[in-house]
């Protein structure tokens, strides 16, 4: 048993050292709120913790001057009843009066933190940190933590909100010990806030053993919220109805959340139940003498009438500070936890960022001559698999270069690559002579204009949709609208019910769906509209795999002939529709197999040959069959 105690009371001395460093850093984040906004709601906090007391001292006014009348037999002190009756109604009145105005600062408070954390989550984790950091399993668990508190629960913003909301109990807590410090002598008032104080940090501690184990608990949560938010949203409603999977999803879910609810439960009842019988008794027993002591004065006939009221009365205050406080408490441990979450990814995301080098080349006007990549090998973190293995490739400025490949040859890694994502595991890439690696990365994606595979769909207007390729010229609608021509997406944006302001999404009002097609029509002009604000190499990632062969081709010619002249890559795996490239590479295996223009590559007899007959041939049997359903209807 002794050598169970001192770890009890290290650990408690460790919590309240790192509840002191929380709370620290949660302070730190007051100027995000505003100066003026933290003055105003500490001057309030600090009224509604003064006003209880002047109700105590109107109220105990008041039962010693109708006392007073009560002797005297009298009418002569009625003007001073209803004085301290006003002045206990007025604290009351105005209390409950400033109680909504404390709420709405404490809500601005909240909105302006989150708001800023919220920044500098998208920042860290959407720009500032490498794409292989994100991939990782308990990344994935902190960024959805924190996304977690900034929208769904109590962020820092209700941290620092809930420390603001404090000053009212503390001023509350001063003026209760002052008023029985009063009655009873300075050494009982210190007694009973020693006392509040050391009931208060019990309280705390408790709260403060819970995060680990809410933290240990983050893979759990964030699958059961997975699968309750897929299982209750519209987005698989027609899958759930077509194929019956609404009882795999009801089960699957009630498996994740007891999975995930059942430690929750066993370690919420080892942890406050005996604390709470613990504190409950010490905090009746100060009761209790604080009531004794003033018996004893009453015997005696050394305390007023006026003296006890106020006592009484202000014993409650003090007391209070061992339970919990249901405006401060559980949002202050919540939002210092999900605070942390935040420290701790931008902590990880800066262990992991590239240093910073002073001679990094800016990116302006490149590329001039090439991109090559040299020996280049790349494999995913957590795998094994080389998916570029050896990569040799040279992608020539001003021309059209088509990169075709079976699925898994890695022509999505390319993109990823030369967009900076990520690093080759060997080899190097070369940018007119320049290795990527001394190239400020930024400016570099600045020169970029690249529609990937898995392309957004922005749930905003069809402007922004397309201005979101180069946001700096948001407004230019002029721009807008040449991009949407030359996409072919003029025809859809016209269709629109309320044009260019249109929300591409049902769920809003006013808003419509787009098809497949639609979309990549869209993507497209977004690219185009970049290429116009600056971007010198267009990269597109099977932009038309939604558009049937014969759309898909006519796609292509023209979108070589808006493009002549510029440095692009098309992805594809379709052989036939990127003909017309001025040169083709035939991916397999991570690397280049084969190399030339179409011509050159056909008389060649090799992969691109053969598999450019084999799509031909389906081709012309799905086309036949086509016309045969279209003239006789179709065959059963």
């Amino acid at each position: 048993m002794a050598s169970v105690e001192p770890s009890r009371a290290q650990g408690f001395l460790d919590g309240l050292r790192d509840r002191y460093r929380q709370r620290k850093s949660i302070i730190g984040l007051l100027p995000d709120a505003g100066r003026f906004v933290v003055l105003c709601s500490v001057i309030e906090n600090v009224v509604i913790g003064l006003l209880p007391i002047g109700f105590i001292i109107g109220t105990s006014i008041m039962i010693e001057k109708v006392r007073t009348m009560a002797q005297l037999r009298g009418s002569g002190h009625w003007a001073s009843v209803l004085g301290a009756f006003g002045l206990a109604i007025g604290a009351l009145a105005l209390q409950n009066i400033l109680s909504p105005l404390q709420a709405a600062l404490g809500e601005l408070v909240t909105r302006r933190v989150d708001g800023q954390c919220a920044r500098r989550l998208m920042s860290a984790s959407l720009v500032g940190t490498p794409m292989a950091v994100l991939d990782e399993q308990d990344v994935l668990d902190m960024v959805s933590e924190v996304r977690t508190g900034l929208v769904d629960s109590w962020g820092p913003g209700a941290a620092v909100a809930a420390l603001l909301a404090m000053v009212a109990r503390y001023t509350q807590l001063l003026g209760g010990v002052g008023l029985i410090g009063f009655v009873l002598g300075p050494v009982v008032g210190v007694v009973t806030a020693c006392a509040a104080l050391a009931a208060r940090a019990v309280t705390r501690y408790a709260l403060t053993q819970w995060s680990p184990i809410w933290e240990s608990l983050r893979g759990a949560r964030r699958r059961a919220a997975y699968v309750i938010d897929s299982g209750s949203g519209t987005a698989i409603a027609k899958e759930v109805r077509v194929l019956g999977i609404l009882d795999w999803f009801t089960a699957r879910a009630g498996a994740e959340l007891d999975a995930y609810y059942g430690p929750l439960r066993s370690q919420r009842r080892q942890l406050y139940f005996k604390p709470f019988l613990a504190l409950s008794g010490l905090e009746l027993l100060w009761t209790a003498v604080l009531l004794w002591l003033l018996r004893g004065q009453v015997v005696r006939g050394t305390l007023s009438v006026l003296e006890l009221s106020m006592a009484i009365q202000a014993i409650y205050l003090p007391l209070r500070f061992g339970v919990f406080f249901p405006e401060a408490d559980v949002q202050t441990e919540w939002g210092m936890y999900h605070y942390k979450a935040l420290l701790d990814l931008e902590q990880r995301f800066a262990r992991a960022a590239e240093p910073a080098q002073p001679s990094m080349r800016d990116a302006a006007g490149l590329p001039r001559s090439s991109v090559r990549f040299e020996g280049v090998s790349f494999a995913y973190p957590g795998t094994e698999r080389m998916v570029l293995d050896g990569l040799d490739l040279a992608l020539e400025a001003g021309r059209s270069t088509a990169i075709v490949g079976l699925n898994g040859a890695g022509k999505t890694t390319l993109v990823k690559l030369l967009g900076g994502l990520y690093r080759p595991s060997d080899g190097r890439i070369m940018i007119d002579g320049t290795n990527l690696d001394e190239v400020e990365l930024r400016s570099w994606q600045r020169r970029l204009a690249v529609i990937f595979q898995d392309y957004v769909h922005y749930e905003l207007d069809a402007r922004t949709n397309v201005a979101l390729g180069a946001p700096a010229r948001l407004g230019d609608d002029a721009a807008v609208t040449r991009a949407c021509e030359l996409a072919g997406a003029a025809e859809v944006i016209n269709g629109l019910p309320a044009g260019l302001s249109t929300t591409l999404s049902s769920r809003y009002k006013g808003g419509v769906d787009l098809s497949g097609g639609q979309w990549q029509r869209v993507a497209l002009a977004r690219a185009l509209f970049a290429v116009e604000a600056g971007a010198s190499v267009l990269v597109l990632d099977e932009p038309t795999a939604q558009l049937d062969v014969r759309a898909e081709a006519a796609f292509f010619d023209r979108f070589l002939e808006i493009t002549a002249g510029l440095t692009t890559v098309v992805i594809s795996h379709r052989f036939s529709t990127v003909r017309r490239a001025d040169r083709i590479v035939v991916l397999d295996g991570g690397r280049v197999v084969e190399d030339g223009s179409h011509d050159e590559l056909f008389q060649a007899g090799g992969r691109y040959a053969e598999l450019f007959r084999l799509q031909a041939k389906r081709f012309a049997e799905d086309e036949a069959l086509s016309m045969k359903v279209s003239d006789k209807g179709p065959a059963l």
